[in-house]
C-alpha cells in the first residue's frame, strides 16, 4: 500500500482535524494518513462482522465497536480498525475516541492496503499489550488471517474455505466464513474493480 501521508501535526491537532472530518484518518508517527476506502463489499463485511460478533457475545462482558473509535499503538500511532472488541472496563485517552484496551482488532482489506494490513499495521497493533487476535479480511475472496498472541510470540492460521470457522479463544467463539461472507458476490465486485480500471 501506498501511504499518503498529509503532514505533520499534534495528536491534538489530529484529533481535531479528524473530529471535523467526514474521512477516516490514522495518525502514523506524527503525520496525517487517509483511511483507504474500500468498495461495497468491504462495507457489507464489516456489517456482517459486527452482527455475528454481537450475536456470539450476548452474555459477556464484551462489546463490538465499529469505525470510528481510535487505537493507540505505540508512542506515536493512532489506528482506525474496521472492527474491535473491547471486553470489560474500556480505557481511553481523558475525553478523547482513543482506546487503550481492545482484545480484538480487524481490518477488511483490499489489494491497495493488503501488505500494509499485514506488515506494518500488523506490527504497530503488537504493541498494544491488550491484542489478543488481530484478523485481516480480504474483500475479494474467502480469506481470513488470523494473529494471536501467545507466550512464545504471534501465530497465524489461515482459512479460505467457506466451510470453515475462525476460532477467536480469547473472547471463547468461532466465526463462520459462511456468516462472515453471507451473501457476498466476488464476480460482481471483481467486474466493477475491472470496470472502474477501464
Amino acid at each position: 500500500m501506498v501511504v499518503e501521508r498529509v503532514r505533520q501535526m499534534s495528536v491534538a491537532e489530529f484529533l481535531d482535524f479528524a473530529e471535523s472530518s467526514e474521512d477516516r484518518y490514522e495518525y502514523i508517527d506524527g503525520e496525517l494518513v487517509p483511511k483507504t476506502g474500500g468498495k461495497l463489499n468491504h462495507f457489507r463485511i464489516i456489517n456482517r462482522l459486527q452482527v455475528l460478533l454481537q450475536r456470539l457475545l450476548p452474555s459477556s462482558d464484551c462489546e463490538v465497536l465499529g469505525s470510528g473509535m481510535l487505537v493507540r499503538a505505540g508512542d506515536a500511532n493512532l489506528l482506525s480498525p474496521d472492527v474491535i472488541v473491547l471486553c470489560g472496563e474500556p480505557e481511553t485517552v481523558s475525553e478523547t475516541r482513543i482506546l487503550l484496551n481492545p482484545i480484538l482488532v480487524v481490518e477488511v482489506t483490499s489489494p491497495s492496503s493488503i501488505d500494509y494490513d499485514r506488515g506494518s499495521k500488523r506490527q504497530s497493533y503488537a504493541e498494544v499489550r491488550s491484542v489478543a487476535a488481530y484478523m485481516v479480511i480480504d474483500q475479494h475472496r474467502p480469506l481470513v488471517e488470523l494473529y494471536t498472541r501467545s507466550e512464545t510470540g504471534w501465530h497465524i492460521q489461515c482459512f479460505d474455505d467457506l466451510e470453515e470457522a475462525v476460532p477467536l479463544e480469547a473472547l471463547d467463539c468461532r466465526l463462520p466464513l459462511s456468516e462472515i461472507y453471507a451473501s457476498i458476490d466476488f464476480d460482481a465486485d471483481a467486474t466493477a474493480s475491472a470496470n472502474e480500471a477501464d
